[in-house]
């Protein structure tokens, strides 16, 4: 049975100081004691798993040691050489599947070291007092040019800054950062992603251009023409389609910009929501959507995605925070047709789904309908090679994915143009997931391979 919707969407559905409160930070850093006490439950593993499970190979048994002997600088310094970001990758990893998944102590049955809790501990007073923990050498005259301040550009520049290189980033948005600025749940990063930035440009060498985009006023061809290297970290910048009928309707939202729009309001109590929201997908922008939804007064968040939970690429502590938070979570279904009243959106019509013998997921026919006064789209989102002009059919790859190509060395296949984070695909990438901290690696990996080009 359907229950009709209210067409209604509107702002200051609940009173600022709860808005505060509910986009306030969901989870306070460790104190001094519950430090150490964590610390200590640490067995310093020889060939730690934890660390292959990291993606930029932090020393993760090394900087707890650190903690544990009350060195804090140190254990920064192990942290933020290996992931310079390790700030942000503190609060969003999803630590459970990555190095917290692999602590020896779940083999014992006990709870893994919280690494993440403690890597923020040991990095948190970097940022707070503007500690510089490198050293920039000495003027090498060359430049290199790096489009997209997102994670894997930032991670880049920094590291070629440390050898003595110049360093011009150019972003398209007004704020540098991308998606820890613009793409993360705001109770995750509060007021976080500027101040680790600003930390990180303190090292010298590096410029950000803002609101300079490639294909505009930003030219591939003039960037190689003038500078001895580029960098491309382009991230994913194009959202994917329902392909349905009325999918412009009014009350029809992209997740991503429902996110980015909510992280850089400077009043919450400005920003409309639906009394009704439907989100559609299964990965960290879908529930996020949806948390925010309901932490800015939605009284009915449903979140739908056509498998199971065990398919979600929301990590299962994800799924579970956002049904603690009030979220409907809908498997097996996928979008049929929106439904409209007078040109409102009103409600969206699924079908059911399931896997035939093949393992291929198809309809059953079955219908459910949902009323909604907002349907937010979070189905993933793809590489636009808008920009690239005549470099874009060799830069982009051929086999059906349409990111860009690149070498073990992170090259692309234009000279002296590399690229990193998640506009790339390669073969000893197979399997990479877009995450934050991979991003990172990838930046670093490529300013390594710049670096040996410039100075071979």
């Amino acid at each position: 049975m359907t229950r009709k919707a209210t067409g209604d969407i509107a702002a200051g559905r609940l009173p600022p100081e709860v808005l505060a409160r509910n986009f306030g930070e969901v989870e306070a850093p460790l104190d001094r004691q519950a430090a150490l006490i964590e610390a200590n439950r640490c067995y310093y593993c020889y060939d730690a798993p934890c660390i292959q499970a990291c993606p930029t190979g932090i020393e993760i048994p090394r900087f707890i040691k650190r903690i544990a002997s009350e060195d804090q600088r140190g254990a920064a310094q192990a942290i933020l050489s290996a992931n310079i970001l390790g700030g942000m990758c503190a609060r969003v990893c999803p630590t459970e599947i990555l190095c917290e998944g692999d602590c020896v102590r779940n083999a014992e049955g006990d709870s893994p070291i919280r690494i993440g809790a403690l890597q923020r501990y040991a990095t948190d007073w970097v940022y707070r007092d503007g500690a510089q923990l490198f050293t920039r050498a000495a003027e090498t005259g060359r430049r290199i040019a790096v489009v997209g301040a997102g994670p894997a550009g930032l991670a880049c520049a920094h590291a070629l800054a440390r050898h003595g290189h110049q360093i011009d980033i150019f972003d398209a948005r007004a704020k540098p950062g991308g998606l820890n600025e613009y793409g993360i749940a705001a109770y995750k990063v509060p007021d976080f992603a500027q101040r680790e930035i600003d930390w990180l440009l303190s090292i010298g060498g590096i410029v950000i251009h803002t609101d300079r985009r490639l294909g505009d006023d930003l030219h591939l061809a003039d960037l190689r023409r003038d500078y001895h290297a580029v960098f491309l970290g382009l991230g994913l910048a194009a959202v994917n389609a329902l392909g349905l009928d009325g999918e412009d309707s009014p009350g029809v939202y992209d997740a991503v910009r429902f996110i980015a729009d909510l992280r850089q309001s400077p009043d919450l109590s400005a920003l409309p929501v639906g009394r009704r929201v439907v989100v559609i997908g299964g990965g960290n922008t879908a529930i996020d959507a949806a948390v925010q939804s309901k932490r800015l007064g939605a009284e009915q968040v449903t979140l739908v995605y056509r498998r199971g939970p065990e398919s979600m690429s929301a990590t299962p502590a994800e799924q579970d925070f956002a049904k603690s938070e009030g979220v409907t979570l809908l498997h097996w279904l996928r979008p049929h047709r929106l439904l409209t009243e007078g040109g409102q959106l009103s409600g969206i019509e699924l079908e059911y789904t399931r896997l035939d013998d093949a393992g291929r997921l198809v309809g059953t026919g079955d219908r459910l309908t949902l009323a909604a006064d907002s349907v937010l789209k979070a189905i993933g989102q793809s590489f636009a090679p808008d920009g690239l002009a005549g470099d874009g059919p060799t830069l982009v790859n051929a086999d059906g994915n349409g990111r860009i190509r690149v070498d073990a060395e992170y090259r692309t296949r234009v000279a002296g143009v590399w690229a990193g984070g998640d506009c790339i695909s390669a073969e000893h990438l197979v399997g990479k997931q877009d995450l934050t901290v991979q991003a990172v690696e990838d930046g670093k990996r490529a300013a390594a391979s710049i670096h040996r080009a410039l100075t071979a």
